[in-house]
């Protein structure tokens, strides 16, 4: 095949893939008596096994990971596999994390309340003030400063994420786990917003999950049959059901 032919099958241009073949996402092409490129089965194997592992680990995993396949070292290409995999298990247990909290989130959005300080805002929770400086350092809230005081001043955001931590903290989370999720809170613009996107994130989550599945499929067929040092019978058959 020559690079047109690679490239028209995946809707590429001829340069993606000679850029392919120079990142080593693509095994060396054989050159013809004019210096022409020419690619084979094996080409067209490791782009369609790269194409599979960049939804599931993303651009630049997947170029390591076909690098490493290329070089002949698989291990090396499942140690970054499983790098991602464990990233996704982390983002699975984030999610969890946050979608429980949100459900001891029962107080409405204090987002109009009014700027106050430490002790006002102390009192209203029934906590001390050194509860609140604890939180601070913990990252839960980062308070502004007053420039003619020094002191505390905290803004209806603020207030916000003092009230969600109090809740959270009632609930039983701890401080890394309320970080989490106020993090969210705040990328969303409030807790009732977090609900809603709640579902898209748990839908991001399950795709890439089924793309790591499919990837995964994509990589054993090129370990088998295309890979250096992994002939056909290198590998035992997998069992059918």
């Amino acid at each position: 095949m020559r690079p047109v032919d690679l490239a028209r099958e995946h809707g590429l241009s001829t340069q993606a893939v000679r850029n392919y073949e120079d990142a080593g996402i693509l095994p060396p092409a054989e050159r013809s008596a004019h210096g022409y490129r020419r690619y084979g089965p094996r080409h067209a194997a490791a782009l369609r096994t790269f194409l599979a592992l960049v939804p599931a680990h993303g651009h630049a995993t997947a170029t390591a990971v076909m690098g490493a396949l290329n070089a002949g070292e698989p291990g090396e290409a499942l140690r970054l596999i499983d790098g991602s995999h464990e990233q996704l298990a982390a983002d699975r247990r984030t999610l969890d994390e946050v979608a429980a909290a949100v459900g001891h989130l029962v107080e409405a959005d204090p987002v109009a309340a009014a700027e106050t300080s430490i002790g006002p805002l102390a009192r209203r929770l029934g906590v001390r003030a050194a509860t609140l400086r604890a939180w601070e350092r913990a990252g839960l809230v980062a308070p502004a400063r007053d420039r003619r005081t020094g002191y505390r001043v905290y803004a209806p955001a603020d207030v916000r994420d003092v009230l969600l931590a109090h809740q959270l903290r009632r609930g039983g989370y701890g401080l890394e786990q309320i970080a989490r999720v106020l993090g969210r809170v705040r990328e969303a613009g409030g807790a009732e917003p977090l609900r809603a996107a709640l579902e898209g994130w748990r839908e991001r989550v399950t795709a890439r999950g089924r793309a790591m599945l499919a990837a995964a499929a994509a990589v054993d067929g090129y370990l088998r049959r295309h890979a250096p040092g992994a002939p056909d019978d290198a590998l035992p058959a997998t069992p059918r059901a």
